[in-house]
């Protein structure tokens, strides 16, 4: 398969999660970080997110938390390194008007590397971002690829854990 991912969006979501690009397996499979060592599933639950942890077949499913997906690039590649800066501009538009026509309170890049593509900073910080996509407050988390060594699965808990405080603070998880 050569194309990316199906976005799976609706309007005024809480947050919308958003990949670098597809891996290989998820676009083949088409669903969303269906890679075996993708700690992404897990991380939501954990998190607390989702009641359960959700199965990338069943990805459609996290429209009922109020949560939606979709990448920055759509080109398909084993590694994200395998994207070039010219791929990250060529998409940047598109991103920004989806971004403000499905109006989230938060998107959320998972990783640094798609944000610091688009905003053309070199230096952020992980999680809220003094600047606004559309309307919506950006969020920049740690990466749950199974490639990303850098992050233990706490770790990870603990970053998406405040994101999901300050999307949804009335259920206070």
């Amino acid at each position: 398969m050569s194309q990316g991912l199906e976005d799976i969006l609706a309007e005024r979501l809480a947050v919308i999660f958003c990949g670098i690009n597809p891996g290989l397996l998820a676009a083949a499979q088409g669903h969303h970080f269906a890679g075996r060592s993708n700690r992404f599933w897990r991380t939501l639950h954990l998190a607390g997110f989702t009641p359960h942890q959700v199965q990338p077949e069943n990805d459609r499913t996290i429209l009922q938390y109020h949560c939606g997906l979709t990448t920055v690039v759509e080109r398909p590649t084993a590694r994200a390194d395998q994207l070039s800066q010219d791929e990250f501009k060529a998409a940047a538009e598109g991103f920004e008007n989806k971004i403000r026509q499905y109006a989230p309170r938060y998107v959320a890049f998972l990783g640094k590397a798609g944000y610091c593509a688009l905003s053309g900073q070199r230096e952020i910080a992980w999680g809220l971002q003094p600047r606004t996509l559309g309307d919506a407050a950006v969020w920049v988390l740690p990466n749950p690829s199974g490639r990303n060594l850098a992050f233990t699965l706490e770790q990870l808990v603990a970053a998406y854990g405040r994101l999901c405080l300050a999307a949804f603070p009335e259920t206070g998880k």
